[in-house]
């Protein structure tokens, strides 16, 4: 079934609506929790990592790449962590209407990017009482915020295939996910690493969400030496991976990991109403 046909246009616009009612239902402040957790996550890790251990004591506007890189993650790990128990949370439908199941999917991550672009008008207002002076080169956190997406698409596309036939996945997504927090400088600035391990930095860097994050904080602090680029990190002498050629790397692996995401979730889509 054509996934851009009007019955699942339709169809993904109830689920947007349904699942954005249903999100803070019954909660006091309703939708403004979507822009006060990550607020309240920034609060603890700014005491604990910037004002207490220092990280990033020497990188201007830290606070804000802080607030940045934890509004990404929270996307991140909201898409794929929603995403993956989709499917089985939506079983009942999968079993009375025939659509594309992408659908459901795709649902989850619009409605992560909603909460996503609300947030990023806090950071936005942020940045600005900080005193940051945006340029031109802002416009290039559209294409950046894309990248994002499509690759928070094709890992939930993949999660979800298998979770419904393998619950365990569950678990190992989150300890893989608190890992990854770790290991993606979203809490202390990649110089941090790159200063004694300019190779691991740059091995970091490979990661799409870290080459994200990265070039989003370059563009929005303008910062070369304190937020560099995956690009900037190559062009230093030291260490190995200096190969230009991969550059392309962390850029190209959304689109694959989609590739690889639709091509198993299509294979798979057809045995989901069975086998829940």
């Amino acid at each position: 079934m054509n996934f851009f046909s009007r019955r699942n246009q339709i169809l993904l616009k109830e689920l947007i609506k349904t699942d954005f009612k249903l999100r803070y239902q019954g909660s006091v402040i309703g939708y403004l929790w979507s822009i006060l957790k990550p607020l309240m996550l920034f609060v603890i890790l700014y005491l604990v990592f910037v004002r207490f251990m220092r990280f990033g004591a020497a990188t201007p506007h830290f606070a804000v790449s802080l607030l940045l890189g934890i509004t990404l993650w929270n996307f991140f790990g909201e898409t794929t962590n929603m995403g993956m128990t989709a499917i089985v949370g939506r079983g009942d439908l999968l079993r009375k209407i025939n659509f594309s199941k992408p659908v459901i999917i795709a649902s989850i991550t619009v409605n992560a990017l909603i909460n996503l672009l609300i947030t990023l008008i806090v950071v936005i207002i942020f940045a600005l009482v900080n005193g940051v002076q945006f340029s031109w080169t802002v416009i290039f956190a559209v294409p950046l915020l894309a990248e994002l997406v499509i690759l928070a698409f094709g890992i939930a596309l993949i999660l979800s295939t298998i979770y419904v036939r393998f619950r365990d996945i569950g678990p190992i997504w989150e300890v893989l996910m608190q890992a990854a927090f770790y290991g993606t400088p979203i809490i202390y600035p990649i110089t941090q690493i790159s200063v004694n391990h300019l190779t691991l930095a740059k091995f970091q860097m490979l990661n799409p969400v870290a080459q994200i994050l990265q070039d989003m904080r370059f563009i929005l602090t303008y910062s070369n030496n304190t937020n560099p680029t995956f690009w900037q990190l190559l062009h230093q002498p030291n260490g190995v991976m200096t190969n230009p050629w991969l550059l392309p790397i962390p850029y190209s692996l959304p689109f694959i990991i989609l590739g690889i995401g639709l091509w198993v979730f299509t294979k798979n889509s057809k045995k989901f109403a069975e086998i829940l």
